[in-house]
């Protein structure tokens, strides 16, 4: 079962194990992820899912996709090069382990 890392845009840390099928945002959203707002449920419409993949995870990440893409630009935290709407990360057991950042504000 992959684990995901959320860290806090002031440091703190958890780490939750994830089912294979849900989204980033999902397993944030269910347990409780504070920082993760997910306002429109993963349908690209919201942004308030951003985060911040790790350099090293985000090569092992499918491609940012053009609607992904306006979204990031209206971000409520400026956009970094490994910035991704979690909604659109699935969690896999291929992807395995993922650490993200969450932005100090989404809305």
């Amino acid at each position: 079962m992959p684990t995901i890392r959320y860290t806090s845009a002031d440091g703190d840390v958890r780490e939750i194990s994830a089912t294979t099928g849900d989204s980033v945002m999902q397993t944030a959203v269910r347990n409780g992820v504070a920082g993760i707002v997910g306002e429109c449920g993963g349908v690209l419409s919201c942004a308030t899912c951003h985060v911040f993949v790790d350099a090293g995870d985000a090569d092992r990440l499918p491609p940012v996709g053009e609607l992904e893409d306006e979204m990031l630009d209206g971000t409520a935290d400026d956009r970094r090069p490994t910035s991704r709407l979690s909604c659109q990360l699935v969690v896999s057991d291929e992807l395995g382990d993922l650490h993200v950042t969450l932005p100090e504000a989404q809305e």
